[in-house]
């Protein structure tokens, strides 16, 4: 009874600080200017977002990312799964993103509506990495389709960066895992390079 009961306790804190952010320190961290600021060059620059782009964030968060893609010229949609983290990016963005409620696994759009889609800091939460990656690969275009995913190595599994036991709950792959997961989803290519210290950036294109 007891192991149940802190089963439940980490679950229930790892939803309310990171898994499905929500309540007063969830949204004021999540508003913060540089919250996971580190992932936000390293995926810009694997997307190379142009005016002509139609970009979406899956687990958008507060929807500090989705104002730096606008500078792009670009135009932005945020998808997240928490109703808290969807009211914070919308209010972040000024109306000038499109944000909406919904899951990485189900995602709430049309076949091939976007030129890129990426998620920064939440993959590892997805429960099935690759049901994920077929809905991304389905809501692409074919071409100029690309993908790109930031995400936690295992090495950082408890350090500050994915500290117990909220690393507990998370899913940390191998570079090699990873790489395999877009050819599952019915990639034509996919590949992870490494931005910096403890960190996997992972790159689709379908």
């Amino acid at each position: 009874m007891l192991g149940r009961i802190r089963e439940w306790r980490i679950d229930r804190m790892t939803d309310r600080v990171a898994r499905r952010p929500h309540g007063r320190s969830a949204r004021r961290t999540y508003a913060a200017e540089d919250v996971h600021s580190f992932a936000w060059e390293p995926v810009l620059e694997a997307l190379a977002l142009t005016a002509g782009d139609t970009l979406l964030d899956v687990g958008c968060g507060g929807g500090i990312f989705l104002r730096r893609a606008l500078e792009t010229g670009c135009t932005v949609v945020g998808v997240d799964h928490s109703q808290d983290m969807v009211r914070l990016a919308r209010k972040t963005t000024e109306g000038r993103a499109r944000v909406v409620l919904g899951s990485a696994e189900r995602l709430p759009f049309g076949d091939g509506e976007f030129t890129a889609v990426c998620s920064i800091v939440a993959f590892f939460f997805f429960p099935d990495p690759v049901a994920a990656l077929r809905e991304f690969r389905r809501v692409l275009q074919p071409e100029p389709g690309r993908v790109a995913i930031y995400t936690t190595a295992p090495e950082l599994k408890g350090t500050p960066a994915a500290p117990y036991p909220l690393a507990t709950r998370g899913h940390f792959y191998e570079d090699e895992e990873l790489a395999e997961f877009p050819q599952a989803a019915g990639f034509r290519e996919g590949y992870v390079l490494r931005p910096g210290p403890g960190a996997q950036l992972l790159v689709a294109r379908p």
